[in-house]
């Protein structure tokens, strides 16, 4: 049995979540190991509570969206498991829709707008680049999702 599934099979074994649930999806947030290591403490510590992905980066890739009810296990920059988290709420909205709420729930800098749409902005145009893709703030759609840890209990 690999990390991932000891992991949850621990929440499980704590009661955290019945047995027979289903894991959803295994992944890091970030581009680079330090920025995966850095999201994941904020998810381990309940500071970060949502994320956002680039909508037509799923579409290219034929790839689901994201559910709510989904039970997710986010990793460190080394594959590791840190956090299960559950998923409450997935919305697709373009870039220049996205509320101050959000932002504030994503956890990063000074939680402000600003600085959330000037870090995104920078990460997404990458990110659709690499994926041969052009990204436009005005026009774009984005996944929000919002979650909360199940597993381990947040240390605030």
């Amino acid at each position: 049995m690999d990390q991932i599934q000891k992991f949850f099979q621990a929440a499980i074994a704590v009661g955290v979540i019945p047995a027979g649930t289903p894991l959803g999806e295994a992944y890091a947030l970030g581009a680079t190991k330090a920025d995966q290591d850095h999201l994941a403490d904020l998810v381990r510590t309940g500071v970060k509570t949502a994320t956002s992905s680039g909508f037509a980066l799923y579409a290219k890739d034929n790839a689901p969206l994201p559910v709510a009810g989904a039970f997710d296990i986010i990793l460190d920059g080394s594959g590791a498991p840190v956090a299960l988290v559950y998923t409450d709420r997935v919305e697709v909205r373009s870039f220049a829709a996205v509320p101050a709420a959000h932002a504030f729930k994503e956890g990063e800098g000074d939680r402000t707008l600003a600085h959330w749409r000037k870090v995104h902005q920078a990460f997404f145009t990458q990110e659709y680049q690499a994926a041969g893709l052009t990204f436009d703030p005005a026009a774009s759609l984005v996944v929000l999702e919002s979650f909360h840890v199940l597993y381990p209990p947040a240390a605030h």
